[in-house]
């Protein structure tokens, strides 16, 4: 399967879900999608591309959270980068680490430092930071000021 045959399946797959493709070279392919399709683009990854998941990103930008999914389609040679964009007044994704087991301490990562809640992930709970970390203080946000800053 090349990268035309891959986008076609995910187009297929999204339909309105899908907001931007953004091809930067023959192996590296940028899929800006609304929340709600996140789980279901990465089933179609895992299960119906064969892909393999390398990792996710979280960055905090004047819009809001990134939520960048990335993965290894091996034997064509690219990567597919599954790409959301979450409002700071609620940010809330599905979980995709029941699954893939391997994005389930990426995602405790990212909900411990950025404040996103993963809905339906099987164990958030504090992964870097102390038990007691204050709630709502978010290291890897712009307005973080600091341990015990509120």
């Amino acid at each position: 399967m090349n990268l035309d045959d891959t986008i076609t399946r995910i187009e297929s797959a999204l339909g309105e879900e899908l907001l931007k493709l953004d091809r930067k070279s023959d192996q590296r392919l940028y899929i800006d999608m609304t929340p709600m399709a996140v789980r279901e683009a990465s089933r179609l990854m895992l299960g119906g591309l064969g892909a393999r998941f390398q990792i996710a990103t979280g960055v905090a930008t004047r819009e809001g959270i990134e939520v960048m999914y990335h993965w290894a389609l091996d034997r064509e040679g690219f990567v597919v980068t599954l790409r959301t964009l979450l409002g700071y007044e609620q940010p809330e994704v599905d979980s995709i680490a029941t699954l893939c087991p391997a994005a389930e301490w990426i995602e405790r990562e990212m909900w411990e430092l950025l404040g996103i809640n993963f809905l339906g992930h099987p164990d958030l709970r504090h992964l870097l930071l102390d038990d007691d970390w204050p709630e709502g203080n978010y290291p890897l946000r712009h307005d973080y000021q600091g341990e015990g800053a509120s």
